[in-house]
């Protein structure tokens, strides 16, 4: 029998977390800059544009489950996943850079160019993170190992999306003659897509080839393929499976408060807080700061308080921390524009907040890996590709619906296009802030409560993978 703590070498951790790259620089596009874009920029409606990219989420998420069942089911000489992870690369960097060039015509065609755009986007993306979260349970089997594997994906997702976040802040929308407002620098935004794709299809074939020949190893030393769900109806049976469900439960009000502080964030800086280039760039800068605090905490809490009650207490924390600003500046308690204080005082609560939120994400996406081995456990299936789906399913059904609620945000308190910070009416401003802030608070204390319900253990896992008949065999 193999030794269940089969712990991944450094290297392979690094080389793999990198693959998150693509994924950080879409979900920093989408959740950051596509909605102002196309607000501001291309001058399309808010709430007709947070439609069209809610309307890709919603059926883009009913593709991720097919793909996870095609890749539990693919059988080639390097295995399940790898043939869709090299497929991926090219095609993601295409769609990416179609997605920021659209052409100059109708409202009406532009809404279904961005609408294609963004779905196709969202498919090619799903095409490899997929299967890449898929291949966690397959490389490590550590309760422990997995966490830690997962902080590198973590670490380079927001490292990249921060990464060319400040790129775009600093160097690309800058204020120039032409556009005196640098977020309306619409040639920054053809840049900034050439650069994003190629880091994205560079980064997808490294994390591919990193983990090649680790996991032939592993099929070649199986033998007899695993046996997965083979039809639609064990697929539905996967997706019912208790632990799942529950998770699941818990990670719609995760992404949901994700997707709406991630759309929302551009309007926040700029109207509540009336940042300007310089401090947007800054800002950008000092929220990897978060990403390190999550990279170096979340294993120690995790260890000590176990992955369900370290989520909750995390998204407690979070929440807390990261609303304060907001509610002390209701009550005339937290420093105004224009202050010396502002700076380092608001950074200091959301690089808090941000790292509280960044460790309890990092652990929904371990204990998922976690229900793969249950399910294989009490089912007798290996069904990685379907679980992985269906994390990328709720987190695309429930992350459109934050950016539908900012886009409804922003129609509803009529902040003007192309609005200047500092002159918008101080009304809109202040019931931007307070909407968004009531929103987060609900939803953070609905996904506090709902990460208690997760049953799997640390010893559960540990007696599960000791009792498994056909164990993942031992890599020298």
């Amino acid at each position: 029998m193999t030794d269940i703590s089969d712990k991944l070498p450094l290297r392979t951790k690094i080389l793999y977390g990198f693959g998150a790259s693509a994924y950080g620089i879409k979900d920093n596009g989408f959740s950051v800059f596509l909605l102002y874009y196309y607000n501001q920029v291309v001058g399309m409606r808010a709430d007709v544009v947070s439609l069209a990219i809610a309307i890709a989420l919603f059926v883009d998420a009913f593709i991720d489950p097919l793909i996870g069942q095609m890749t539990d089911r693919t059988r080639t000489p390097i295995g399940r996943r790898h043939p869709w992870l090299y497929g991926a690369a090219i095609p993601i960097a295409i769609a990416w850079l179609l997605l920021w060039h659209p052409p100059e015509t109708s409202a009406t065609l532009q809404f279904f160019y961005l609408l294609a755009m963004a779905m196709l986007v969202r498919i090619t993306l799903s095409a490899y993170e997929v299967p890449s979260l898929a291949l966690l349970p397959e490389l490590s089997r550590d309760y422990h190992d997995r966490t830690s594997t997962l902080r590198f994906r973590t670490l380079f997702g927001w490292a990249s999306g921060l990464g060319i976040m400040i790129i775009a802040y600093g160097v690309l929308l800058v204020p120039s003659e032409d556009y005196p407002v640098g977020l309306l620098n619409a040639d920054g935004y053809s840049t900034y897509a050439i650069v994003g794709a190629g880091i994205m299809a560079f980064s997808v074939l490294v994390s591919a080839v990193s983990t090649h020949g680790r996991m032939v190893k592993r099929y070649q030393a199986e033998g007899t393929p695993p046996a997965t769900a083979e039809g639609f109806a064990q697929m539905l049976a996967a997706f019912r499976f208790k632990p799942f469900l529950l998770l699941m439960f818990a990670g719609v009000f995760a992404f949901t408060n994700q997707g709406l502080t991630f759309a929302m964030t551009p309007y926040l800086l700029t109207h509540v807080w009336e940042f300007g280039s310089a401090e947007l760039t800054l800002y950008s800068a000092v929220l990897f700061i978060g990403v390190l605090l999550a990279f170096l905490l979340v294993t120690p809490i995790s260890k000590r308080t176990g992955k369900p009650k370290g989520a909750a207490m995390l998204t407690l924390f979070a929440v807390i921390v990261g609303t304060a600003p907001y509610w002390l500046r209701m009550i005339d308690f937290f420093p105004a524009p224009g202050s010396s204080y502002l700076i380092p005082i608001l950074f200091s609560f959301l690089v808090i907040g941000i790292g509280a939120s960044i460790s309890a994400m990092i652990l929904t996406m371990s204990m998922m890996a976690d229900v793969a081995d249950a399910y294989e456990f009490d089912v007798g299936k290996r069904t990685e590709g379907l679980f992985s789906s269906g994390m990328w399913f709720m987190q695309k059904m429930v992350g459109g619906m934050g950016i539908l609620l900012s886009g409804v945000i922003i129609s509803f308190i009529q902040l003007p296009s192309q609005a200047i910070p500092g002159s918008v009416d101080p009304a809109i401003v202040d019931n931007l802030a307070l909407i968004f802030v009531s929103l987060v608070t609900v939803i953070g204390f609905a996904g506090t409560w709902a990460y208690t319900l997760f049953p799997l253990t640390e010893r559960d896992h540990g007696e599960r993978i000791a009792k498994l008949a056909t164990p993942l065999p031992k890599i020298k």
